[in-house]
């Protein structure tokens, strides 16, 4: 298959999956529970959020084009699997913090997202440096998030009791 068309499978893709795992896990200024919050100083407007999270799905589209058009290339296949792992983790913070309010359980997620991407650049850079290169503003905006995520756990220490979740099964007699 041609670059091209990696590219054009891979970032729709990419994009789509954090789309859908942002917006069916409540991750919108909407979110009673987010708006509850105590903030910190340096938290960006929310707009921002959906802005930089499409790029950044763009750019790792856009790297794991890269990197599955890249056959022959030694660990081509422990490397797509690492970035596979650091995906679907990626994917797996928003339900966890949004939808869950487990503010705790999110920032080792991050942490754990952190170190995998982390390990992953170097890997994809001996395969195509141009996919690790595309992967360095994502580890620069998870560093972020995961600075952001602490403040939020320090500034709400009881942050899955701050408000009801949006959905609920108690029942109100």
């Amino acid at each position: 298959m041609s670059l091209l068309r990696l590219v054009l499978v891979a970032v729709p893709a990419v994009l789509l999956l954090g789309t859908l795992s942002g917006a069916l896990s409540g991750s919108a200024e909407e979110n009673a529970w987010y708006a509850a919050l105590d903030k910190p100083d340096f938290m960006p407007p929310g707009w921002l959020f959906g802005l930089a999270w499409t790029i950044l799905y763009i750019l790792l589209g856009f790297a794991l084009a890269l990197l599955l058009h890249a056959r022959g290339a030694p660990r081509r296949g422990r490397v797509i699997a690492l970035f596979a792992v650091q995906l679907a983790l990626n994917l797996a913070w928003s339900p966890l913090f949004f939808a869950w309010h487990e503010v705790a359980a999110a920032l080792t997620l991050l942490a754990g997202i952190v170190v995998v991407t982390a390990a992953l650049i170097p890997l994809a850079w001996r395969i195509r440096p141009l996919a690790a290169l595309l992967l360095v503003p994502y580890l620069a905006w998870l560093l972020f998030a995961t600075a952001l995520n602490f403040e939020l756990l320090r500034l709400n220490p009881d942050a899955a009791t701050v408000a009801p979740a949006a959905a609920s099964t108690d029942i109100l007699l």
